[in-house]
């Protein structure tokens, strides 16, 4: 272009009058964006690694510059936003990354990038830079819960750093204590049939619980400890490869950094330099480039998963049964019903927390079926407790 030519300006896009539907899509806009920011904001005050922190300070400045879009947009058209705060999912999330660690929350968010990656492509009021902003963090937040690394500079520890989380325990937790919770429920309703709600319903309760509890938590012991047992077996083999075909392991290795990027020849010097280090080192390159494992987890701890699928079973279990240990006969049967009905009705919420589906659907959704279930075992308790008088 020559000095004297000047440059034509990009001509703004003429939008459409603002209507009422767009002001509502404006507004779900903006609160899911304060709802990142102030998400994300958090994970940066909780993360211990600093490069995690500064990947969530920069995911905030990120969202930021989104939520002043959609405050814009909804100020031009004369909506007051200054009284919207974090939505009750936000701030549910909030309060477990605070009390039980970032790296719980962290698969939920990654699905949530992932079904809102494609929510600005045909919105014209969004900035040409948003639609990428969005599936660049759906990609981000799933290669941090599957524990594989992101690539770039920004993040130096992510791998391995939430392998732990991979299968969502946010998730597992609710749906935990959601199978105690109906499983004692149905039995609870099935002796009350059958005895009229006197003292055997009461133990029949607390047995069901104990035993459920207890197969939960020998069932996550075992699994989470097989795991473990293969996951260390594979790092033993590992070293011994290491120790008899240095060789094979270094072309390995070789392959793998060049499939991520790296060119032949880097990959090479990269791969003989840690293959022909220090063992240790080599081998837990190797368990987390060429297995996957992070060595110092291996899966994490058997006994804490099956004390937490314990803890779970029963804090779900206990619902239908303490009624029965102030009452007896019909009474207690209602208030069972009730205060069960309210416990599925609050285990539905926090599936949405995970979902971000409609809270009255989903809840509604498991009263219905809490009760059916409950329903059906009390009128087949009911025939027995005929039959067998």
């Amino acid at each position: 272009m020559s000095p004297k030519t000047k440059a034509t300006p990009t001509p703004t896009p003429t939008l459409a009058p603002v209507t009422r539907a767009d002001i509502a899509r404006y507004r779900e806009n903006l609160q899911g964006e304060i709802d990142a920011v102030a998400l994300y904001a958090l994970l940066a005050e909780e993360e211990e690694s600093q490069a995690l922190k500064d990947f969530y300070r920069r995911m905030v400045e990120i969202e930021g510059v989104h939520e002043g879009v959609w405050r814009e947009r909804l100020a031009a058209a004369g909506v007051d936003t200054s009284r919207m705060h974090p939505a009750w999912r936000a701030r549910a999330l909030m309060f477990v990354a605070r009390h039980f660690g970032p790296q719980l929350v962290v698969p939920t968010i990654a699905e949530r990038e992932a079904s809102d990656q494609a929510m600005y492509d045909e919105q014209p009021e969004a900035l040409d830079r948003m639609p990428g902003d969005e599936r660049s963090h759906a990609r981000l937040f799933r290669e941090l819960a599957g524990g594989r690394g992101v690539e770039g500079g920004t993040i130096a520890r992510i791998e391995g750093r939430h392998r732990g989380s991979g299968g969502n325990q946010l998730r597992a937790a609710v749906l935990g204590a959601n199978d105690g919770l109906v499983s004692n429920l149905s039995l609870s309703m099935g002796v009350a049939g059958a005895s009229g709600g006197g003292n055997a319903v009461l133990v029949a309760g607390f047995a069901g619980l104990l035993a459920g509890a207890l197969s939960m938590a020998i069932g996550e012991w075992l699994s989470v400890q097989s795991a473990r047992e293969l996951y260390a077996h594979q790092v033993k083999v590992e070293r011994e490869e290491l120790l008899n075909v240095p060789d094979e392991e270094e072309e390995e290795l070789t392959l793998i950094y060049q499939a991520k990027g790296l060119t032949a020849e880097q990959a090479r010097l990269m791969s003989k330099s840690i293959v022909g280090g220090e063992l240790g080192h080599a081998v837990d390159t190797l368990a987390r480039e060429e297995l996957g494992i992070d060595p110092d987890e291996l899966g994490g701890s058997a006994w804490v998963a099956a004390a937490t699928s314990f803890f779970l079973f029963a804090l779900g279990a206990i619902v239908p049964v303490s009624p029965f240990i102030f009452a007896s006969g019909l009474p207690a049967v209602v208030a069972s019903i009730v205060v069960s009905a309210a416990a599925l009705m609050l285990v539905g919420a926090a599936i949405t927390i995970v979902t971000g589906s409609s809270v009255l659907r989903t809840g509604g959704r498991q009263v219905l079926l809490g009760m059916v279930a409950a329903a059906v075992t009390f009128g087949l308790g009911t025939l027995v407790g005929k039959a067998v008088g």
